[in-house]
């Protein structure tokens, strides 16, 4: 079988957690539009389960009520906040606007490097990306081998309306921003909301060829040794 095979979401999770990695395995969650379906699942298995936020200083309020609310709710117990580097942070955008200056620079020194340490411990990592998010995430498989690294897509096959479906089955509550048109919702200067019709990652650095922050720019296909088979 190939990394993943026929596991559903909740399968692939529980393996991962219980099974493949335990205690060694994290979610990487932004608290978004999306992020209740996976944090619900995973604090189904193992509310202790670690959860990384990157918290770039440059989010929504909304963002940071929403994270409260969805961990009180889930009973999540090991939610860590991720922060630039203060000195780092200090040399690249003294003034605060390096997002608008070099959007990729702005990217790496408040996600990308601050992901990085936060993954030290862990031999895996558990995201929500789907396909229908279009882009480079089109072809996005349900495991990837990253810099020595499993990475977990569970989701990789769910489609809006399976998501939307989830959040009325079990009640949950959505990002506050939704309503107002943000379907996908990162830092406060570079999320804009998206028109009907548009695709839901439209918002996202808006009028600029970028469409993702680096977190998820070095995809591999996972040996099968990675996880076991993870068959």
């Amino acid at each position: 079988m190939t990394a993943g095979g026929t596991l559903s979401a909740p399968e692939l999770l529980e393996r991962a957690v219980r099974t493949w990695f335990p205690g060694e395995v994290a979610v990487v969650s932004s608290f978004g539009t999306e992020s209740a379906v996976l944090l619900h699942q995973v604090a189904l298995i193992d509310p202790a389960t670690p959860v990384l936020f990157l918290e770039t200083g440059k989010l929504f309020g909304e963002t940071l009520r929403y994270r409260d609310s969805l961990i009180e709710r889930l009973g999540l117990t090991d939610v860590r906040s991720l922060r630039p580097d203060p000195a780092a942070l200090k040399q690249a955008d003294a003034d605060g606007v390096l997002w608008m200056r070099n959007p990729d620079a702005c990217c790496y020194v408040r996600k990308v490097e601050p992901l990085e340490r936060g993954l030290r411990p862990f031999k895996a990592w558990i995201n929500g990306r789907k396909r229908h998010h279009g882009g480079q995430r089109a072809g996005l498989p349900l495991v990837e081998y990253v810099d020595g690294r499993a990475k977990l897509n569970p989701l990789a096959g769910w489609s809006r309306d399976d998501i939307e479906a989830y959040f009325e089955r079990h009640d949950l509550p959505h990002h506050p921003l939704e309503a107002d048109g943000f379907l996908s919702v990162g830092c406060m200067p570079c999320s804009d909301r998206v028109a009907p019709g548009e695709d839901i990652r439209a918002g996202r650095w808006r009028g600029q060829e970028k469409t993702e922050c680096g977190i998820h720019n070095r995809p591999r296909p996972a040996p099968a040794a990675a996880c076991g088979g993870c068959g």
